[in-house]
C-alpha cells in the first residue's frame, strides 16, 4: 500500500509541534529549530511544513550517531 502525501505532510509549526511533542503549544520551539536548521521542514508559502517520514528518518539518523558508552 503506497502512503499518500496528504497523509505524511504537517502543515503548520502547531501540527509538526504535536508530531514531535505532543503539544501544539510547542509551536515556537519549532519555529526556533528550522530558523537554526536544525530539523528538515520546508515552506509552502509562509507556512511552515515537514513530512512525518523525513522527521521520523532524520530522528533514527541521530540515533544512530551516539557515542558508545
Amino acid at each position: 500500500m503506497q502512503t499518500q502525501v496528504s497523509d505524511d505532510l504537517m502543515q503548520g509549526a502547531g501540527k509538526i509541534a504535536q508530531f514531535l511533542f505532543g503539544s501544539e503549544k510547542q509551536a515556537r520551539k519549532i519555529y526556533y529549530l528550522e530558523e537554526k536548521g536544525q530539523i528538515p521542514t520546508f515552506r509552502m508559502g509562509s507556512t511552515i511544513c515537514a513530512r512525518k517520514s523525513t522527521i521520523l528518518a532524520w530522528i533514527e539518523e541521530r540515533e544512530g550517531r551516539r557515542p558508545a558508552q
